[in-house]
């Protein structure tokens, strides 16, 4: 027994509410708030007129994705997959700037990448089974059975990639914001601490790691759930809506 002691684990001090959950529900919360907020506005805005403030961020944030949707997967999938994209790529951004507000970033909790891949993951193959009905199986044994447990094993890839590029970003920033406030609070000339100095610095690094890299990464993982998804579809199916739009 005492072989497998190190596998003992005190449960009583591990915390089962991490605080990265607790800014998730917030973020979560929020993007609710704001769903709530254009959906009464949209009622009193006037169609001829210039829409202003969080109406006019709205008006801007619908046209990107759909654009995005439009440019990546095609029009005929805007009216499905644009509303996903924009809650997906809003949450995901949300959560990489929450870091800001003080309190922990949900990203910096693996299980909310995680959950992103997955999303992305069911998007594939329920497209997939959709457009190749009864042939969805044959992936599986492609190019010969043989492959069944190499292809098993693959299928899963997606999920890997896109949760570890998402979680290895935002720790990285996490703990490079660290070492800087770490590093500030050691700073000392005689009996003043130069502590203070990490206000004037550190909103230059905060600029980065959290809004810049933030927005590139929000980009690169709705681009590739775009296209991982939009590869499931047939050439003959790409083709056939194409022209149906065309001529509409």
């Amino acid at each position: 027994m005492q072989l497998f002691s190190f596998l003992a684990i005190d449960f009583s001090k591990i915390d089962p509410y991490p605080a990265e959950l607790f800014s998730s529900l917030c973020v979560i919360l929020l993007l609710i708030i704001i769903c709530i907020v254009v959906k009464i506005k949209s009622k009193k805005v006037d169609p001829l007129k210039k829409p202003k403030g969080i109406m006019l961020l709205a008006e801007m944030f619908v046209t990107f994705i759909d654009g995005m949707v439009a440019k990546n997967m095609g029009k005929q999938f805007v009216k499905h997959f644009a509303p996903v994209i924009g809650l997906l790529s809003a949450y995901l951004f949300l959560s990489f700037i929450w870091g800001l507000t003080g309190f922990a970033s949900p990203v910096n909790l693996y299980v909310v990448p995680l959950i992103m891949g997955i999303i992305t993951f069911l998007g594939i193959h329920i497209v997939s089974a959709i457009y190749t009905k009864s042939k969805y199986f044959k992936r599986y044994t492609s190019p010969m059975a043989f492959f069944l447990p190499i292809n098993l094993i693959s299928m899963w890839a997606p999920i890997l990639s896109l949760s570890f590029r998402i979680f290895g970003n935002a720790l990285a920033g996490w703990i490079i914001m660290k070492i800087i406030y770490g590093v500030f609070s050691l700073m000392q000339v005689g009996a003043i601490n130069l502590g203070f100095l990490a206000l004037v610095i550190t909103p230059v690094f905060h600029a980065y790691f959290d809004l810049f890299s933030g927005f590139i990464q929000t980009v690169v993982y709705i681009m590739l759930t775009m296209l991982l998804i939009n590869s499931e579809v047939p050439d003959e199916y790409q083709q056939l809506e194409t022209d149906n739009s065309v001529d509409n």
